[in-house]
């Protein structure tokens, strides 16, 4: 017999770190998206307000639903929070796309679950599984599900494993017991807020997207606006800020789990090295991981930024060298045209200032 601990146990078997059951019934925080969508925060990403209306109710993706079953799984490989910190001239990568691409790992283990759960139900189910992949709030039945709170940079928090964790759902048909929500566990903390390096955050549980390095990265195609390109600081793939910041991190597990780790390329990658690669080597080391998202033009436009950033004198020269060996027909895009340009200047306005601070003071 199909059963919410029956559930939870063969998820623990497959390699899941979590899992909770949540009602499949409207959650309040989908409806706060409309306003949220309204203040203009979403930004280029023009799914979201095309589908704020499913988000709010999970059975307009799945009428039948009775259940939402939640999994969590700790990607957190125990790494070095900060490479600025220790190599000026290193790139920064956001810790989940480091590895395999999480679509495709927790994606088969769902596949697994449910087949198992339809084996074990001895009847028809009918259901949908995904991981970021469909129009369901995931944070919000998260929480229903009782995996964790949403925290106040927005990602859900557990209390024993932090927020280093990977969603997915199966939205079905069965009707299984509720698990009782997670209670909520930032008290007074505001640390997430003041850790976003370009001020994101701008209350509690409200993110400005646009200003959100993970989204200037990876979402935006456009250009970058050059107000924020300073703060971006050495990052080329997401951010991690927040969640760097963020107490209950501090003693966050690690998962044993070869596939998060940083793949080769990944693995403390410098800015000199990356910029040097052809367009080709730049979709080799992006294929098979979470940087799939972000296209090879705008990796090399957040690259340029990164070296503007820098001040790093190799990836200053890999910059203004002519190309040679692979092609790299992104540089031909006039969006990064104008960030390489802009980058240039950056970096010359470094040089002119280092040289008046070394200027010796005329004698009076």
């Amino acid at each position: 017999m199909l059963t919410s601990e029956s559930v939870k146990r063969r998820a623990r078997e497959l390699g899941f770190d979590l899992c909770g059951i949540a009602p499949a019934e409207a959650v309040p925080e989908a409806f706060r998206m409309r306003e949220w969508i309204a203040r203009g925060y979403a930004g280029d990403m023009g799914y979201l307000p095309r589908t704020v209306r499913v988000r709010e109710d999970v059975r307009r993706v799945l009428p039948s639903a009775r259940s939402v079953v939640v999994t969590g799984t700790l990607y957190n490989v125990g790494r070095s929070r900060s490479v600025e910190a220790v190599d000026p001239g290193g790139a920064v990568v956001s810790r989940y796309a480091w590895g395999d691409d999480y679509h495709e790992v927790v994606g088969r283990r769902l596949d697994e679950l449910l087949a198992w759960m339809r084996a074990e139900h001895g009847g028809p189910i009918e259901a949908r599984a995904s991981v970021d992949t469909s129009a369901v709030h995931e944070r919000a039945y998260a929480r229903a599900a009782g995996l964790g709170w949403v925290g106040k940079h927005g990602c859900v928090v557990n209390r024993e494993i932090g927020s280093w964790f990977f969603i997915g759902e199966i939205v079905c048909d069965v009707p299984l017991a509720p698990d009782a929500p997670a209670a909520e566990g930032c008290g007074s903390c505001t640390l997430c807020l003041e850790a976003c390096p370009t001020g994101a955050l701008v209350e509690p549980w409200v993110l400005d997207a646009t200003r959100c390095v993970s989204y200037l990265t990876i979402e935006l195609r456009r250009d970058i606006p050059e107000t924020l390109r300073p703060l971006v600081g050495a990052r080329i793939f997401g951010c991690d800020a927040c969640q760097d910041a963020c107490p209950w991190n501090r003693a966050a597990p690690c998962s044993a789990d070869p596939r998060w780790l940083p793949r080769p390329g990944l693995d403390a990658p410098r800015l000199a090295d990356l910029w040097r690669r052809g367009d080709g080597q730049l979709a080799g080391l992006a294929q098979g991981t979470a940087m799939t998202r972000a296209s090879v033009a705008a990796l090399r436009r957040t690259l340029a930024v990164a070296i503007g950033n820098s001040g790093d004198e190799e990836a200053r020269s890999a910059l203004e060298a002519p190309r040679a060996g692979d092609a790299a027909p992104s540089l031909d895009d006039p969006v990064v045209r104008r960030h390489v340009q802009w980058a240039r200047g950056r970096a010359a306005a470094r040089r002119d200032a280092k040289a008046r601070r070394g200027r010796p003071h005329p004698v009076e």
